[in-house]
């Protein structure tokens, strides 16, 4: 069977890897997003931040396909994707991680992350007992592994590693299908100050050469990871911006990043 890939190059004549044109979506009367509008270029690692009940996680959701938004366009790689389905979204090359970490816990590190692989290899439904078999797909699982730095974890059951370690692994889960869109939710949540380091070194590595996205809280990740800053309050993006003209931006200030902004600038952020 033949290898299938995404690529990493945007389709139909765009020059963006995402783009979000005055998406809105509403729940009854209460309108949640209300006239987003971002362009992402192929490579760009954007972090998305806002005040507790900004629409943030909602925007994930219209953006994978969990929910469909009431109007407006959402464009993977010049495609327009509105309603299509998550896993019809993740084949065209966008895959997301979740808050609450999502990994099969009684399966190995290695059998996590190869069943990650399988339907970008063009395996599709095959019965585990023939897994064995399948070198290419063993192979990609491995080097997979040592890209997360858990190689030395290869046959310990995903429900016994550390938090960390799980959060690592679901990212490599994340990447595992080839997609050149990665959207991660919070991905240090929980994690020590330590753990956060080693954490967005991982995350660079990894995402080399691909589209990110993340949604953070902790604002040393926010300024030490992202090219640009997308800031949502109410529904509404009010800056999209290098994290230092972000930073310098009194109307962001004044709705969101506060004392954030100097505890980041004296942490060296």
């Amino acid at each position: 069977m033949s290898a299938a890939s995404h690529s990493s190059t945007p389709v139909s004549g765009s020059a963006y890897a995402l783009e979000l044109k005055d998406l809105r979506k509403s729940f009854g009367k209460t309108e949640i997003i209300r006239g987003a509008s971002i362009a992402i270029s192929a490579g760009e690692r954007i972090a998305v931040i806002g005040p507790n009940g900004a629409g943030k996680s909602t925007l994930f959701n219209l953006i994978s396909g969990r929910i469909e938004p009431t109007s407006g366009d959402i464009l993977l790689n010049g495609q327009r994707i509105n309603g299509k389905r998550p896993f019809e979204i993740n084949r065209m090359g966008l895959s997301r991680s979740f808050q609450i970490t999502n990994i099969f816990p009684n399966l190995s590190v290695f059998e996590n992350l190869r069943c990650g692989v399988l339907w970008s290899l063009g395996y599709k439904y095959t019965f585990f007992k023939f897994l064995a078999d399948l070198d290419d797909a063993n192979a990609m699982a491995d080097k997979l592994m040592a890209m997360i730095k858990l190689d030395k974890k290869r046959d310990v059951q995903a429900i016994n590693l550390t938090y960390a370690e799980q959060r690592a692994l679901e990212i490599g889960v994340t990447i595992a299908g080839g997609a050149n869109v990665i959207l991660l939710d919070e991905p240090t949540a929980g994690m020590s100050k330590s753990e956060t380091k080693r954490f967005i070194s991982l995350i660079k590595e990894v995402t080399v050469g691909k589209t990110l996205l993340t949604v953070e809280h902790d604002m040393g990740v926010v300024f030490g990871l992202a090219d640009k800053i997308a800031v949502v309050v109410y529904g509404e993006v009010i800056a999209f911006d290098t994290p230092e003209a972000v930073r310098a931006n009194a109307r962001v200030q004044e709705a969101y990043l506060g004392s954030s902004v100097a505890d980041a600038q004296a942490e060296g952020h």
